[in-house]
């Protein structure tokens, strides 16, 4: 049984839908262009808001400290600006993010997602990480990348039209492959230097323009230790808010072991077997419970 495995019903952790992926909530979009309509939601006391600070999110502050639960809060709605970004219905009820110069009311703290992502329900991480990527696009888009004009948020906040030259610019998501190489019994893992201490993971690139997922996950797994690989299996998938990315996970077999390790791009990689890592302890930490990665890794030790 691998560490942190679900022992009970023999699962990894975070099986698809992964943590961030949002579920539960109708988006809603005929209405984005409803400025009527959002209007009126917008001074609706029953409408939902989140009120986030800047790209932190909130959860419920708890006598001990913020507790991994949402916060979406009723009776906000009223000091909406234009800049709170329709978000969908949950529950059949608007919600709106909003990014407040003032304080959160008070038993709101807001909180950087990752430390509460793991444990919040899926449906609360999925919804604040959708609100985080949004607020993080409006606060680098504000001027026009054609002409430098000022930006404006139309359609809810789901697209920034400049006010000079009439460009609309819509979110975007940079895809990101992610692989686990294997051998027989042995999986390979890579360190890189922004990792915390003695963290291994999968090995990642963005994808480049005109290139395929399984041409990126080889070049990748070439550049950066030097392998050939036999087969490329795709997996699954998953938002990641930080920044904007859309991680797509592979799987793939390795045509042999020796490594070539591209010190540019990783400080060691190294393969280890199945024990190794499903150990009480195992010889190096493993990436985070919220993690594509850390999926990948369990589901490939379940099957041993």
């Amino acid at each position: 049984m691998a560490a942190g495995a679900d022992r009970g019903g023999e699962r990894p952790l975070n099986p698809p839908p992964h943590v961030y992926s949002t579920t539960g909530l109708d988006r809603c979009t005929e209405r984005r262009g409803d400025a009527e309509w959002l209007a009126a939601r917008r001074r609706d006391p029953a409408t939902l808001v989140l009120p986030m600070a800047g790209l932190r999110v909130p959860v419920e502050e708890g006598p001990d400290g913020p507790k991994a639960r949402l916060v979406p809060l009723a009776g906000l709605a009223p000091q909406l600006s234009e800049d709170g970004v329709f978000l969908g219905l949950l529950g059949g009820r608007p919600v709106f993010a909003w990014s407040r110069e003032s304080e959160a009311p008070g038993r709101v703290a807001t909180v950087e997602l990752r430390s509460v992502g793991s444990l919040l329900p899926r449906r609360d991480a999925g919804l604040l990480a959708y609100a985080r990527a949004l607020m993080y696009w409006h606060a680098r888009h504000r001027f026009c990348g054609a002409c430098g004009g000022a930006t404006r948020a139309t359609q809810g906040g789901h697209v920034r039209m400049c006010r000079a030259c009439g460009l609309e610019v819509f979110p975007r998501t940079d895809p990101a492959v992610i692989v686990l190489v294997t051998s027989g019994d042995r999986c390979l893992l890579g360190r890189s230097a922004r990792f915390p201490p003695g963290m291994y993971s999968t090995l990642a690139g963005f994808v480049e323009p005109a290139e395929g997922l399984e041409d990126a996950v080889r070049r990748e797994v070439t550049e950066e230790v030097g392998l050939e690989l036999l087969q490329v299996r795709y997996r699954s998938s998953q938002p990641w808010p930080f920044p904007r990315s859309l991680m797509l996970g592979f799987r793939a077999e390795a045509a042999g072991r020796e490594l070539r390790i591209d010190r540019d791009e990783l400080e060691d990689a190294a393969w280890f077997t199945r024990r190794e890592l499903g150990a009480a302890e195992p010889p190096v930490r493993l990436p985070g419970a919220d993690s594509i990665a850390r999926f990948l890794i369990e589901e490939w030790l379940l099957e041993g």
